[in-house]
């Protein structure tokens, strides 16, 4: 009877314990199945990373590959920049230098009317005493030198050859005609270019002021001329000079091509 009634309590412990291992092992099994799910999500963020890291590369890669270019473009920037600073301070040298010329030659230009004023005065007074009135013209050539100009300032012309010089008002060395009385006054002028492809052009100045521009353009073979005349009403010692513009030529020789010529109209 005691063997009997252990036998039955030994059974119930051994499905209790059965039943406990059957418990166990599927709690493991789904820890375990918890386990690798995490692994593998962990492994495709490793495998995002990786990728968007390559792509970070890259684009580092790219960005410093424009940066060397911007970088080289910088520095031929730079350098162009070092060489006009040194163009501009060969300019700003030569155009002192200019400056300097173009002084001493308004000072050589004063000095030279000064003695021609003084001139003037006596032949105008010795005139009116002898003839009881004022004579004043002349015409002068340019030159027989050819081909004169561009150059990059504006200068006066210098008209060499003198035909007629009643008065003695124009000077053949300063190319100005100086006013002896207060007077009306006529001028005229002309400009010749046989050059091609080159631009002509010449101005009548009254004192320090561009009166009148004769200009002109040979495109082609041949020659291209222009020419004008002006009445002035003048005072006493106004000058009057043709002045060659800036980047323009002009052309003269033996036979006379360009002329400058004036004469006193009345007194008043």
């Amino acid at each position: 009877m005691r063997r009997a009634a252990v036998f039955p309590a030994l059974l119930l412990c051994l499905l209790w314990t059965g039943a406990r291992g059957e418990d166990q092992s599927s709690s493991q099994t789904q820890v375990s199945i918890g386990i690798w799910a995490e692994v593998k999500e962990l492994r495709d963020m490793a495998i995002e990373h990786r990728i968007k890291i390559q792509r970070l590369e890259q684009d580092n890669t790219a960005t410093q590959v424009r940066l060397t270019a911007i970088e080289s473009k910088h520095a031929v920037l730079e350098a162009r920049v070092i060489s006009s600073e040194k163009d501009v301070g060969e300019f700003k040298r030569a155009n002192a230098g200019l400056e300097n010329r173009m002084s001493s030659r308004g000072k050589e230009v004063e000095q030279l009317q000064r003695p021609n004023a003084e001139r003037l005065a006596r032949v105008t007074a010795s005139e009116i005493k002898s003839t009881g009135h004022l004579q004043v013209a002349f015409s002068a050539g340019f030159t027989d030198s050819g081909a004169v100009g561009p150059f990059n300032t504006t200068i006066t012309l210098k008209y060499s050859k003198v035909f007629t010089n009643i008065g003695q008002a124009y000077s053949p060395t300063t190319g100005i005609f100086t006013a002896p009385v207060r007077g009306v006054y006529y001028f005229r002028f002309n400009v010749w270019e046989n050059r091609s492809l080159v631009h002509t052009s010449v101005e009548l100045h009254h004192n320090d002021q561009m009166k009148m521009r004769l200009y002109d353009y040979n495109d082609s073979t041949g020659y291209v001329s222009a020419s004008n005349g002006m009445v002035l009403q003048l005072e006493r010692g106004d000058v009057v000079c043709i002045v060659l513009t800036c980047d323009h030529g002009v052309y003269d020789d033996s036979y006379n091509r360009m002329i400058f010529s004036g004469f006193l109209l009345f007194p008043q």
